[in-house]
């Protein structure tokens, strides 16, 4: 335990952490397995074994798909999907460990397909770089969840053991499993195929498992749809049993947070019609945010909340009610454009602004942190 576990465990870390760890153990070491064979079927496909293959050629092959490539993907990953990770990490996680095994699959198919084994590398070598990117990255976020005594070093020190420890069990299993597949290429991908499953299966219940007491905008929606519904609070545990871990590509209003003054009013008149509806710091449009420099975490939870208010107001609004001249326009251009939208917006300073105070005593009480949240922000502050 003093070896492998955080100083303190399990009083200096969060509840869910063992049953976390447990399975983010299992996937590391059928990892370690899939990432074996990937490997090896590099080497073949970068000439080892083969008398004809220049060292030249294969050390820009390696460098290409390693270096070249990998460096511009975690530059422009990180500068698009930064922000995104600390929100919403659960689901960076698992997309990094799928990403990680389609680019391990490359791996292994490229050498049957010699003409275009450089490109199908350094596709692969984009695709790890992002993984590196992504579940780094996650998994500090998961870090800071889990520590509960300021001692994110130590457990992210012991974590790193743990995984040195699997990986010394999958090297032991690999030196094994190396000689046994030789060159039998479908005894290769069945193997391959079968430690994915696993892999896959262990990560989605790793970050299942993770209870995070922080409102990010799907745990925030989640609770706020159930409380207006029936006036019930969801404890933290309920609300992550029911936030979605995977992408999701279905169309919705998209909400911005933090957005520039030109995003949500056009001119002087409008700004003065959009004061008078609310003496929060903050002002609210269809569906953009944006926050004046003394806004408080209450008053960002508030305004999120404001926010999903709309979004499903206008989500759930029939395209037929849209006048004859804006059929071609979605609803959020519609009701952006038009006079309307700002009715939504009054509407919704009512809806939520009567329940908020008893609201947010109920997210105390089952249980949620408000001194922080986790929600996507840009850095937009206007005072007025």
């Amino acid at each position: 335990q003093s070896v492998f576990l955080p100083q303190g465990y399990p009083d200096s870390v969060s509840s869910d952490y063992l049953q976390y760890q447990f399975w983010d153990t299992l996937q590391a070491f059928s990892s370690s397995l899939s990432g074996t064979l990937a490997t090896r079927a590099s080497l073949r496909g970068v000439g080892v074994g083969n008398q004809q293959a220049t060292v030249a050629a294969a050390t820009t092959t390696w460098l290409l798909k390693a270096d070249g490539t990998g460096m511009c993907g975690r530059i422009l990953f990180a500068w698009l999907k930064g922000t995104k990770l600390d929100s919403e990490a659960k689901k960076w996680r698992l997309f990094a460990d799928i990403l990680n095994d389609i680019a391990m699959f490359m791996d292994i198919l490229a050498p049957y397909f010699p003409a275009f084994f450089t490109l199908i590398m350094c596709v692969s070598g984009v695709f790890k770089s992002l993984v590196g990117v992504a579940g780094g990255a996650t998994r500090a976020a998961l870090t800071v969840h889990q520590a509960r005594r300021d001692n994110m070093a130590d457990i992210s020190a012991k974590d790193g053991s743990q995984e040195t420890l699997v990986n010394l069990a999958g090297l032991l299993v690999s030196l094994a499993l190396v000689s046994f597949v030789a060159d039998n290429a479908a005894l290769t991908l069945s193997l391959f195929f079968l430690f994915t499953v696993l892999h896959l299966f262990a990560n989605y219940k790793a970050v299942r498992s993770v209870v995070m007491e922080t409102l990010n905008e799907a745990r925030l929606s989640i609770v706020l749809q159930e409380y207006l519904k029936d006036g019930r609070m969801l404890s933290p545990l309920e609300a992550n049993q029911r936030e979605p871990v995977l992408m999701e590509f279905k169309k919705t209003v998209p909400i911005k947070l933090g957005v520039r003054l030109q995003e949500i009013v056009q001119s002087s008149e409008e700004l003065k019609f959009a004061l008078k509806l609310s003496n929060k710091p903050f002002l609210l449009g269809c569906v953009c945010v944006c926050l004046g420099p003394q806004a408080s975490v209450q008053d960002e939870i508030q305004v999120m909340s404001q926010a999903l208010w709309l979004r499903s107001r206008l989500s759930s609004r029939p395209p037929s009610e849209a006048p004859a001249d804006h059929r071609e326009l979605s609803l959020m251009t519609h009701f952006y454009f038009s006079k309307g939208h700002w009715e939504l917006v009054h509407e919704s300073h009512k809806a939520i602004g009567s329940i908020f105070s008893p609201f947010l005593k109920d997210l105390v009480a089952a249980g949620w942190d408000l001194k922080r949240n986790l929600l996507d922000w840009d850095e937009w502050r206007v005072e007025w």
